[in-house]
């Protein structure tokens, strides 16, 4: 086995492949072989330069597809066998781990981020951040953290049967929210500004329709929902003039979802938001529960993998390849990078 550990390293608009000492297991971690990695729009603002929660030279990557190396003694895992990755390496002992909500543990460190991640060919984790692959090909693996972040939405947004939704971005954060509300049994809709992307949308999410962002959307959502508004509307754009309009597109009763973050103050008219009686719910990351439910879905053949990743490369690609999707998005779902 290689003593050396080749990773692909990024700056703001630069990506290099480096030769670095291959990791060691610490105690109570488990030494993987990374197979697959996702391409998360996270890594995407990583390298330009944009995301706001990290210190640069980083190794990107937490969309994670592995098989063991080693394991410690006594361990779960076999050495070859696949495992799905969770990403966020919690404390244990925060407020938030000790009452269930690693998720948002107060001093989180997520892979590729506060981190350095799977963009690499080998990677030790502690073993609580290694899930069993149950069966899962190594693509479908590789996607269930992203879908995860959906699941866990719509678990915060309380979804179930009769829920009219709108999910505001129809990028893969925005699919997978989109594509667990239908599965707890909702009326789903999905904007976005991209004709093309959401044209692209309806047809992994299953039953759904789509509206168009932009000038004629408020007039079609009042259509669609007899003026009432949504009982449920997640933002996964990432955008602040999209999360504030927003908050006019809940019913009374309803619950505002925002799964994507912004650098900025998001603000709201207070007589809008407290006539309508509205939740407003933060939803961060993933818990093992809602990486059970994407592994549930996939089992049942609820996910349409073959239209999710729609782009391929592998590690010397990814030098290229990465920076042009960036800006080249025509077409492009999922990319994933391939270590075979």
């Amino acid at each position: 086995m290689s003593l050396m550990n080749s990773v692909m390293c990024t700056r703001p608009g630069h990506l290099e492949r480096r030769q670095i000492s291959r990791p060691q297991r610490r105690e109570g971690e488990v030494l993987l072989r990374i197979r697959r990695i996702g391409i998360c729009g996270t890594d995407y603002h990583i390298f330009e330069g944009s995301h706001p929660y990290l210190a640069y030279p980083r190794i990107m990557g937490h969309e994670l597809a592995a098989e063991v190396l080693e394991a410690p003694a006594g361990s779960a895992f076999a050495t070859g066998e696949p495992v799905i990755v969770n990403p966020y390496l919690a404390c244990g002992t925060c407020h938030a781990c000790r009452t269930g909500k690693p998720n948002c543990c107060m001093a989180i460190a997520v892979l590729g981020v506060h981190r350095d991640g799977g963009m690499c060919e080998e990677l030790s984790i502690p073993e609580r951040n290694v899930l069993a692959a149950g069966g899962l090909s190594l693509d479908a693996c590789a996607t269930v953290e992203f879908l995860a972040i959906g699941a866990h939405a719509v678990r915060r947004g309380s979804i179930g049967p009769g829920d009219r939704v709108l999910v505001a971005g129809a990028g893969p954060i925005g699919l997978g929210t989109a594509i667990f509300a239908r599965l707890a049994g909702a009326s789903v809709h999905i904007t976005d500004l991209d004709p093309r992307r959401l044209a692209e949308a309806c047809p992994i999410v299953g039953d759904c329709q789509s509206i168009v962002a932009g000038e004629t959307a408020a007039a079609e959502i009042a259509r669609l929902t007899g003026g009432d508004g949504f009982d449920a509307v997640f933002d996964a754009t990432g955008n602040l003039a999209s999360i504030q309009s927003g908050f006019l597109r809940v019913a009374h009763g309803g619950r505002y979802i925002l799964v994507s973050v912004v650098n900025e103050t998001v603000s709201f008219a207070d007589p809008e938001f407290h006539k309508r009686e509205m939740s407003l719910i933060g939803s961060r990351n993933a818990t093992r529960a809602d990486f059970d439910t994407v592994i549930a879905a996939h089992k049942a053949g609820q996910i349409p993998l073959d239209r999710i990743i729609t782009h391929r490369t592998d590690l010397k690609g990814a030098i290229s390849d990465l920076p042009r999707w960036t800006h080249e998005k025509d077409g492009l779902i999922k990319a994933v990078i391939t270590l075979d």
